[in-house]
């Protein structure tokens, strides 16, 4: 009998430990993945499908490291400070402002670039941004 009282009384004081009541309006993490929109989603999944598929993009770029051309990062970020327009580059309307010394290699992906959409080329715009943190 005394075994049981004992265990019942560790018990209660174990289920009442010390729970911190959250602050008001913090948000829990479903609300938070609720709260990305879906768009965002589906543009960053469109960006990544062409920029690994049929742009052949990732032949040359790498997300954080220069194969041929540079890195993922280096070109979002370089993009970003300058406030450049990555998308008037990929249609061939822009002057290159990371790597000049590589524009002839980049010149043949123009055929390619040149055929998207500008949603499709706006989406491989948010799937190299989305790589800076």
């Amino acid at each position: 009998m005394r075994k049981l009282f004992f265990i019942l009384i560790m018990v209660g004081f174990i289920s009442c430990g010390d729970k911190k009541p959250e602050p008001f309006g913090k948000a829990s993490d479903e609300v938070l993945k609720d709260a990305t929109p879906i768009v965002v989603d589906e543009k960053l999944k469109l960006g990544e499908e062409l920029f690994n598929g049929v742009g052949m993009c990732k032949s040359c770029h790498l997300p954080d490291k220069k194969v041929i051309g540079p890195s993922i990062v280096e070109i979002a970020r370089i993009y970003k400070d300058k406030e450049a327009n990555m998308v008037e580059f990929l249609k061939e309307n822009a002057d290159p402002i990371v790597d000049p010394s590589q524009y002839e290699v980049m010149k043949t992906n123009f055929a390619i670039t040149k055929t998207m959409s500008d949603d499709e080329l706006k989406a491989i715009e948010a799937y190299m941004y989305s790589f800076l943190k």
